[in-house]
C-alpha cells in the first residue's frame, strides 16, 4: 500500500497510541484557523515519527464533519427543515432555500480545485506537503487574517449574508488545497473581509463548509477503500477519527468564545510564530 505511493496511508504504521494522540492534534487544529496540515508534519517531525501522510489528515474531516454537525445542529435542521418546506410550495424566495443553494454553488469551486491536484496532494512525499510550503502559507494565512482584523467592520450577521457573500467565502475555500493554509482560516478571513462580526463569521465559514467537509473525508475513505486498506488499518483509522471527533467539537467551542469575547488576534501571532519558526527550523537543518 504505503510502498506503492499511491495513496500515502502511513499512519497505519503508526499504530493505535500514536494515531490517538495525532487525533486529539488533529481534531484541535482543524476547525480552528491554525492549519491541521501544519500541525499533522510538524508534530510527527518533532516527535521522530512517520508522517501519518495526507490520507489521514483528509479522512479526519468526517471527524470535523460530526463536531460541527453537533455544535451547529440546530441551524442545520432549521437550513434543512425550511428549504424542503419551501421546496415543496416552490417558494424559491425563501431564505433558508437560497441559503442551502448558495451553499452548494459556493462548495463548487474547491470541489473542481480538489479534483484537478488530488493527485499531487495525495502522493507520497508531496511537494505541497514540504514543511516550507507549509511555513509559507502560515506566515501568508497570518497576514491576511490580521488584515482582515484591522479592515472588518464587524456589523453583518448571517441573516445579512447575500449570494456574492457565499461565493467569496466558497472561493476562499479553494486556497485551503494548499498545505498549511487551513480551510477555516481562509474562509473565516474571508468572512470577515466581507465584514461580518466575528462568532457570524466563523459561523458562516462552518456552515458555508459543511458539503466540502463531508466530500473531503468520504472521497479520501473512498481511495483508502481502493487502495485495499486492510482490517487494522481501518481499525487504527477509526481511533483516529472518535479521538478526532470529541477534541474537533472541544475546539469548535473554544473557537466561537475567543470569537465572541476577544478577537481572531490570538490566532494571528500563532500563525506567524509557527510559520517563522517552520522557515527558521527548515532554513537551519532542524527539520527536513
Amino acid at each position: 500500500m504505503a510502498g506503492a505511493c499511491a495513496v500515502d496511508t502511513g499512519f497505519v504504521a503508526l499504530g493505535y497510541a500514536k494515531v490517538a494522540a495525532l487525533g486529539v492534534v488533529q481534531g484541535i487544529t482543524e476547525l480552528l484557523p491554525i492549519s491541521s496540515t501544519a500541525h499533522m508534519r510538524v508534530v510527527p517531525a518533532l516527535l521522530g515519527w512517520q508522517d501519518p501522510g495526507s490520507a489521514f489528515s483528509a479522512a479526519m474531516q468526517l471527524a470535523a464533519l460530526a463536531a460541527v454537525a453537533s455544535y451547529f445542529w440546530s441551524d442545520i435542521r432549521r437550513l434543512a427543515g425550511e428549504s424542503l418546506a419551501a421546496a415543496a410550495r416552490r417558494d424559491f424566495e425563501n431564505s433558508s432555500l437560497r441559503m442551502v443553494v448558495w451553499i452548494a454553488l459556493a462548495t463548487v469551486p474547491i470541489i473542481l480545485g480538489g479534483a484537478a491536484l488530488s493527485g499531487l496532494l495525495n502522493q507520497c512525499h508531496s511537494p505541497l506537503r514540504s514543511l516550507s510550503v507549509i511555513g509559507w502559507a502560515c506566515v501568508g494565512m497570518a497576514v491576511l487574517l490580521a488584515l482582515a482584523e484591522l479592515t472588518a467592520r464587524h456589523r453583518r450577521s448571517l441573516s445579512d449574508a447575500t449570494f456574492v457573500d457565499a461565493m467569496m467565502v466558497g472561493l476562499a475555500q479553494v486556497g485551503a488545497l494548499i498545505p498549511g493554509v487551513s480551510r477555516s482560516g481562509s474562509s473565516l478571513t474571508a468572512a470577515l473581509g466581507l465584514g461580518f462580526k466575528r462568532e457570524e463569521a466563523a459561523r458562516f465559514s462552518f456552515l458555508l463548509g459543511l458539503p466540502a467537509i463531508a466530500l473531503a473525508g468520504l472521497k479520501e475513505i473512498w481511495e483508502l477503500h481502493k487502495a485495499h486498506l486492510d482490517t487494522h488499518g481501518w481499525s487504527v483509522l477509526a481511533v483516529g477519527l472518535v479521538v478526532a471527533s470529541i477534541s474537533a467539537f472541544a475546539a469548535i467551542w473554544g473557537l466561537m468564545r475567543v470569537l465572541e469575547r476577544f478577537s481572531a488576534w490570538p490566532f494571528v501571532i500563532y500563525r506567524a510564530l509557527l510559520g517563522v519558526g517552520l522557515l527558521t527550523a527548515v532554513a537551519k537543518g532542524f527539520l527536513h
